[in-house]
């Protein structure tokens, strides 16, 4: 008998928040939109009064049955895969992992122009850990910044023609 391998495409990145009006604004900053005003699979919704998790939802992420929230499903060019912005109503919340953690720890997001990007960011208020740097052997320019809550964007310009001895080894 033949193992078949389950077969995935891309969903959504899901990013807990302490304030979704305040990292809507900071999302519209790099570039995404609206896509959806709530999380319909999961009943929340965008608007002022926080919705109650359906108890398979709640069962399915782990929370206590009765969690509240509100949420939306966020897009960038209207491509793959889509972020999705929740609030949850009175969790006890951990920081975000940072770049020594184990786990998810920041998403990454490409540009054709990091040093303008990175102006424009900072120009809105958007704090960063660092000015972009440049890679190993210049392959690319990195620059890492941070959403409301402190969840790590990194920021990336890479250079394909750079690249041969990378992807042709030998």
């Amino acid at each position: 008998m033949t193992e078949t391998k389950p077969r995935f495409n891309w969903g959504h990145i899901n990013i807990n928040v302490r304030n979704l009006e305040r990292s809507i604004e900071f999302y519209n900053k790099l570039g995404f939109e609206i896509f959806i005003p709530g999380i319909p699979y999961l009943a929340l919704h965008q608007g002022e009064q926080a919705a109650t998790l359906p108890a398979p939802a709640a069962t399915a992420l782990g929370v206590a049955e009765g969690t509240k929230g509100r949420a939306c499903i966020m897009q960038l060019d209207q491509g793959f895969p889509k972020l999705d912005l929740t609030e949850f109503m009175d969790l006890a919340q951990a920081n975000p992992l940072g770049n020594s953690d184990v786990g998810l720890v920041r998403i990454c997001l490409a540009t054709e122009d990091l040093q303008r990007d990175v102006a424009s960011l900072k120009a809105q208020g958007v704090e960063f850990v660092s000015s972009p740097q440049t890679g190993h052997k210049g392959l690319a320019d990195i620059a890492v910044c941070k959403d409301p809550d402190g969840t790590l964007i990194e920021l990336l310009q890479v250079y394909l023609d750079r690249w041969q001895d990378v992807l042709n080894p030998g």
